[in-house]
């Protein structure tokens, strides 16, 4: 007989709890609960570049989307350009063959370090009326400055020069591995981007660096696949993956460290939109012939990516299925 005035009791007590007005929560109280709304409700920090990963290849991205852009053509720094090969100009045997190496590799882009060529005094306007002759745009650079003050200064001289807002901003911090300096390159960054230049910043293969410089001003990055005329290849491919999946919208371009046409191949298969070297080519035996052998890697590398590459496999997968079908014998 218990246990019905048991249930009933409890049926009671339930009824009561749930008409019973709430009691009010004291300060302390409020706070917890705020911060556990807080917490449930926080996104992760929106970063320029950012938006959702793809890993679509653009052919089929452009198809999906009813665009008929040309492939070959690509949009950088207010120009359309048709290569991906942006070359160097130092430490060729002649000018002769620096031009004749311009020509073989396409390049409508060749990088120039500013510094280097004043202290040739005279024979530094022989020097800029070869490149002007080859119809190359050129991209002066800041080598060799080691403080923003120093590279915005050059950069200035730059576009005095040369009649142009491209500048690749390079700024060492050390003088061992020629590695970017991130605190004066971002200094440097930003205060030329109020200044009306396009910076190419050369920097690490830091997904946050690369944030802090498309904050400071620039819609371009430069970053390494290995130190300055190594030749060691893309030695964080990894790093430069995460780049193309985080920013897929900003131009990103390989500069240092390729050895190899293998290496530009490898660099553009990931998504990068174009290689800049320059000791890979002067250095070769033949010059000439390596910049044409840079040009056709790094054609094949787009068309690989743009076509699509296949997914590696853990396991054998049998390219000629015969499950359900007669073997004839």
């Amino acid at each position: 007989m218990s246990a019905p005035t048991s249930d009933k009791a409890a049926e009671q007590r339930e009824t009561k709890t749930q008409g019973a007005t709430p009691e009010p929560l004291s300060p302390a109280q409020k706070g917890r609960e705020a911060g556990r709304s807080a917490q449930v409700k926080e996104e992760p920090a929106k970063r320029a570049g950012d938006t959702e990963q793809s890993g679509q290849p653009p052919s089929r991205a452009r198809q999906s989307q009813g665009q008929r852009e040309d492939p070959a053509e690509w949009h950088i720094g207010g120009r359309t350009l048709t290569s991906r090969f942006f070359l160097g100009t130092a430490a060729y045997p002649s000018p002769q063959i620096l031009q004749h190496a311009i020509q073989a590799s396409g390049a409508q882009v060749v990088t120039m370090g500013l510094r280097r060529q004043l202290a040739h005094g005279s024979g530094a306007s022989d020097f800029f009326a070869l490149i002007k002759a080859t119809g190359a745009h050129l991209l002066p650079n800041t080598a060799g400055c080691h403080t923003a003050r120093e590279a915005i200064t050059l950069a200035h001289m730059a576009r005095e020069l040369f009649d142009t807002t491209w500048i690749k901003l390079e700024v060492v911090g050390d003088a061992h591995t020629l590695q970017p300096d991130p605190f004066e390159l971002l200094v440097a960054a930003r205060q030329l981007a109020k200044d009306g230049f396009d910076v190419f910043p050369y920097c690490m293969d830091d997904l946050v660096s690369c944030q802090r410089l498309l904050d400071a001003g620039c819609n371009i990055l430069m970053p390494w696949g290995a130190p300055i005329g190594s030749g060691q290849g893309l030695v964080n491919p990894g790093a430069l993956r995460t780049l193309r999946a985080r920013l897929p919208g900003v131009p990103l371009i390989v500069d240092a460290g390729i050895g190899s046409p293998a290496d530009a191949v490898q660099a553009m298969e990931l998504g990068l939109d174009a290689v800049l070297l320059n000791s890979a080519v002067a250095h070769a035996i033949d010059p000439v012939r390596m910049s044409r052998a840079f040009k056709l890697g790094i054609e094949s590398g787009r068309l690989a990516y743009e076509a699509g590459v296949m997914p590696r496999q853990d396991m054998a997968v049998a390219s000629t299925p015969v499950t359900g079908h007669p073997i004839l014998l």
